[in-house]
């Protein structure tokens, strides 16, 4: 027997919420009564697969990196294609992440340095679970630090909470309502007769909640077909790249440009776990390069196309855990402890590197292998959320983290 939950998959849409009725779509899309309003926007996306932060900012001015890695490392700044792309005299863009640098002379972007979970583990699938959650090493958290990032609303729009993915993310499960929206592009209603029996069975039944469930639901179904049908072409000359990153990047694009309320959106590419042939012949060749580029050109493409509209949107990545500093017998890294982050956006402090570098010398690496941790990833995350949404309450966003100082990456 057909159900709404197969309705809602074979359409492409999913909505989600934990201990609520959806409490969505109090008036229609474009409606003439609801003048759009411009919100402060969060956008995360997550590198899952643990990507080498060392050769995404190369620390070129330290010369322990280009011992420990002799044939994986990026040759220092020297103008030529394959070598690293001078930021302040001792970190350097990987080669692939040319388009980034004009953000940076722009001080759109902010790095951070020596980042990540405090908790030890080396397991993809813990790590993951730990950063989305917001709660390292606390298997039991059934929600997630973006979902608990959102601010009380009595009427949250309807694309409130968006994620650009198959199915939810850890990220964005919780008491607030969000979409996982496999491919915009894509959406569509594959059996109008049995939407039309859902819709009417729905319509009909005496029960309210019930009645307006459905209607919620159908009402979204319609929004996303409103969004999808309406023709969109990227601003100011932007490309994005083909890949899944830059495309779902310009569906989150569509949406902002939609005026219907977007708050936070999450996407994620894979790829990152490189443990062998991380890099070819030449830093600029391979299997890291490859997904650095398209990743620098659908964050570039993104902020090119969002033009003045970046004054309201922050986009922060991430990646469970970083690399060892020293390659392996493959030609590659295993996993390893603090990473790098970016931030990028109209009230971003750019142009600097945040974070305090702890160095590579044998004794300050963690566990006498890895980047050591600096700066944990919340305190990173909770200058985004109190700075950038407005959402002062750190402790319920992330519970038992004791709030470090702001590193200042962004204005206050």
């Amino acid at each position: 027997m057909s159900t709404r939950r197969m309705f809602l998959k074979s359409s492409a849409l999913a909505m989600y919420g934990i201990g609520s009725v959806p409490l969505w779509l109090s008036r229609a899309l474009y409606a003439k009564d609801a003048p759009a309003q411009r919100k402060k926007i969060l956008i995360a996306i997550f590198q899952r697969g643990a990507v080498d932060g060392l050769n995404v900012v190369v620390p070129h001015g330290e010369s322990r990196y280009y011992q420990l890695r002799p044939t994986i490392s990026v040759q220092r700044p020297d103008g030529t294609p394959d070598s690293a792309i001078d930021l302040d005299g001792f970190f350097g863009l990987h080669p692939s992440l040319s388009s980034l640098k004009p953000l940076w002379d722009k001080k759109q972007l902010a790095i951070i340095e020596a980042v990540g979970s405090p908790d030890p583990t080396r397991s993809h699938f813990d790590a993951q679970d730990y950063m989305e959650s917001g709660t390292p090493g606390n298997k039991g958290t059934v929600d997630g630090w973006l979902n608990r990032a959102l601010c009380p609303d009595a009427h949250p729009s309807p694309v409130r909470a968006v994620s650009l993915s198959p199915d939810l993310p850890r990220s964005l499960r919780g008491s607030h309502e969000a979409l996982a929206i496999a491919n915009l592009n894509d959406f569509q209603v594959k059996d109008a007769r049995v939407a039309n029996t859902f819709e009417a069975m729905y319509g009909t039944s005496a029960d309210q909640i019930l009645n307006g469930t459905g209607r919620e639901t159908f009402d979204a179904v319609r929004m996303m077909q409103s969004i999808q049908k309406t023709p969109y072409t990227p601003a100011n000359g932007a490309r994005y790249p083909g890949g899944a990153l830059g495309q779902r990047l310009l569906q989150i694009a569509r949406i902002i440009k939609a005026d219907v309320g977007l708050e936070v959106a999450f996407t994620d590419v894979g790829g990152w776990d490189t443990h062998v042939n991380e890099v070819g012949a030449k830093a600029s060749v391979g299997q890291l390069p490859n997904l650095l580029r398209e990743f620098g050109d659908s964050l570039a493409a993104f902020s090119l196309d969002m033009g003045d509209r970046m004054a309201d949107i922050n986009l922060v990545t991430m990646s469970e855990f970083g690399r060892t500093v020293k390659e392996n017998g493959n030609r590659g890294t295993d996993h390893g402890h603090a990473n790098v982050m970016f931030a990028l956006g109209g009230d971003v402090k750019g142009g600097k590197i945040y974070g305090h570098w702890p160095g590579l010398a044998q004794e300050q690496l963690y566990e006498g292998r890895d980047l050591d941790l600096t700066t944990d990833f919340r305190t990173v995350l909770s200058e985004v959320v109190t700075r950038h949404m407005g959402n002062r309450e750190v402790a319920t966003v992330f519970p038992g983290f004791e709030e470090a100082k702001f590193r200042g990456f962004l204005t206050a």
